[in-house]
């Protein structure tokens, strides 16, 4: 019995199928091979996907902001600074999410703080469903933060930023520029030092836990703090001349006008102003050409106001003194066919009075005792046909023509400020080498200390002899023929200007009326330039429209300066004055 059971037991034995057992084998090594394979591609091949993974989750980085430099002028005065302001901007996928934009009542009053219209702000939200970032309205102010915080819309935040402020307004415009909505330079002195008024921000990179706690930090990146410019304006002479040209294009009527105002002895640019101006603060509706620094970039014919340099070249070539007399006779003469004339025959001038009378025979003759390099070369020598140094964008070298034929005639409408163009910072750098003992020195409108001056280079283009010479005969220009340019309390002189404007092929019908003049005679400290710019009506020389705005310019900048009053020549009518009221005392 139980041998049969035996065998009944063995008979069904279960037996193992090899090939299932190999199959498993298989499927195990090939997951073990997968996973190796895997591992060794993130770990060999491919390792920065995790870490960025990883950091993506747990590094963070803390960045500070630094404001831009502030900018000022020569005493400390600001001319333009960074204010606080909030940008508004959306989270489009967190708006959606919560059903923010049925919050119909809110949306309206953001939309109305904004000046925007409802329904163009949310279609900005709806068309980027996806997007977790979209600016709404940049550089709000403070008081319109609060009310968009308070309005307590999901998905619309706040970002604090920084916005440009100009407290001189369009009295500086010009020479300061401005920036744009990211706080980039784009005009004047704002673009020019837009590296140096540009801070960098600082970083903290940091490691932080799930809960958001800070495990370790990486790297500190600090702060660069920018720098603040200052210039060499004086705002309070600044004020006055735009005041004063402000008016006279308005009473003139004049396209346009430029008044520069630089120190003598330093080439400081203590006032550049232009009319018309602008609002930097507000420049919405502005036309692009008001932001044109004209007085950098437009060019004249300078006129008679060249006379003084025809003078002081013949001077220092010695083909005149300073008595020498010129006979102008007729009153006109013939150069290769061309006529050049006085409105009148003035006879017999001396140097003096060609200047006073502004005699174009005189200055032609005295042009044509000079040998051309020689003359030419002195044009040249004094700036014309280059830049000032000043460092301004934009700015134009004017239009001095270097070629190796020039005529009799030409040479002789060149001597009295025909034949080339100059800006108004060109033809005042040259009356300040005329005032400067002759002396050239690079303009700045930096503010310039010892350190600075001493590094300048300077040429001597003029002897002081002779610039002396020729600082009278403009002292006695203003004494006898333009009133309207005296100072009181002060000597003057300088020299007025008249030009037609130049058009393609010739001269329109449109005048430029120029004064240039120096004071105090008996020691120079200032120039100032005055340009008006189409006058429109019967005054339109430079005697009658840019001199009255001279006098007021000057006598301003001598002021604020703290110069003092000139000892002034008595005349004889104060003597015949004074010897009556002596006599009325022994009288009495």
């Amino acid at each position: 019995m139980n041998k049969s059971v035996k065998r009944t037991s063995d008979k069904y034995k279960p037996s193992i199928a090899n090939w299932r057992f190999y199959l498993v084998l298989f499927v195990i090594a090939f997951i073990y091979l997968g996973l190796m394979a895997r591992a060794a591609y993130i770990q060999v091949i491919e390792p920065d996907m995790l870490k960025k993974q990883g950091d993506m989750r747990s590094l963070r980085v803390a960045t500070t902001q630094v404001e831009r430099g502030t900018i000022t002028d020569r005493n400390g005065h600001e001319l333009a600074i960074s204010v606080p302001v909030e940008t508004v901007w959306a989270d489009p996928k967190i708006i959606l999410e919560k059903n923010a934009l049925k919050m119909t009542e809110h949306w309206q009053a953001l939309a109305e703080v904004l000046d925007q219209d409802v329904k163009k702000l949310t279609n900005r939200v709806l068309k980027r469903p996806n997007k977790r970032f979209v600016f709404l309205e940049r550089q709000v102010s403070p008081a319109v933060a609060n009310y968009i915080k308070k309005l307590n819309i999901p998905g619309i935040h706040l970002r604090k930023e920084s916005k440009r402020f100009y407290p001189a307004g369009e009295i500086s415009a010009h020479v300061v520029g401005f920036t744009n909505v990211d706080d980039q330079g784009i005009e004047g002195i704002e673009r020019v030092y837009d590296q140096v008024l540009t801070g960098k921000g600082g970083a903290k990179r940091f490691r932080k836990d799930a809960k958001g706690r800070k495990v370790e930090i990486l790297s500190v990146e600090a702060a660069k703090k920018p720098q603040n410019v200052v210039l060499s304006i004086d705002q309070r002479i600044q004020a006055i001349a735009y005041k004063e040209l402000k008016g006279a294009v308005s009473a003139f009527k004049a396209t346009s006008g430029s008044v520069v105002v630089a120190n003598v002895h330093t080439g400081e640019i203590l006032a550049m102003v232009n009319s018309p101006s602008y609002n930097p603060n507000n420049r919405a509706k502005t036309a692009i050409h008001r932001f044109r620094n004209r007085a950098i970039t437009d060019m004249y014919e300078p006129g008679s106001t060249m006379k003084p340099l025809t003078v002081l070249t013949a001077l220092e070539f010695g083909s005149i003194d300073a008595d020498t007399v010129i006979d102008t006779n007729p009153g006109w003469m013939r150069l290769g066919g061309r006529r050049v004339s006085d409105p009148i025959n003035r006879g017999k001038l001396s140097v003096t009075e060609v200047l006073v009378t502004s005699s174009n025979m005189g200055t032609s003759k005295i042009a044509l005792s000079v040998p051309k390099e020689f003359f030419l070369d002195k044009f040249f020598e004094v700036g014309f046909g280059e830049e000032t140094g000043i460092g301004l964008i934009g700015e134009s070298m004017g239009i001095m023509h270097d070629r190796a034929r020039w005529s009799q005639f030409e040479l002789a409408t060149l001597s009295w400020g025909a034949g080339l163009a100059v800006t108004p910072l060109q033809l005042a750098k040259f009356y300040t080498i005329l005032a400067n003992n002759g002396i050239k020195r690079p303009f700045s409108i930096l503010k310039q200390d010892e350190q600075s001056l001493a590094a300048q280079e300077t040429e001597q283009i003029f002897s002081p002899e002779h610039t002396k010479q020729v600082l009278a005969m403009l002292e006695k220009v203003v004494e006898e023929h333009v009133h309207k340019a005296k100072v009181p309390g002060y000597r003057v002189g300088g020299k007025t200007g008249t030009a037609f404007k130049a058009i393609a092929g010739g001269y329109g019908n449109d005048y430029v009326g120029l004064f240039a003049g120096i004071a105090p005679i008996e020691n120079p400290e200032v120039v100032v330039v005055v340009v008006i710019n189409e006058p429109a009506g019967d005054l339109y020389h430079g005697g009658e429209v840019a001199a009255p705005v001279f006098s007021r310019v000057m006598q301003g900048a001598l002021q604020v300066l703290n110069i003092a009053p000139s000892v002034l020549p008595i005349t004889t009518s104060q003597v015949r004055k004074q010897k009556s009221e002596l006599a009325e005392d022994d009288y009495a």
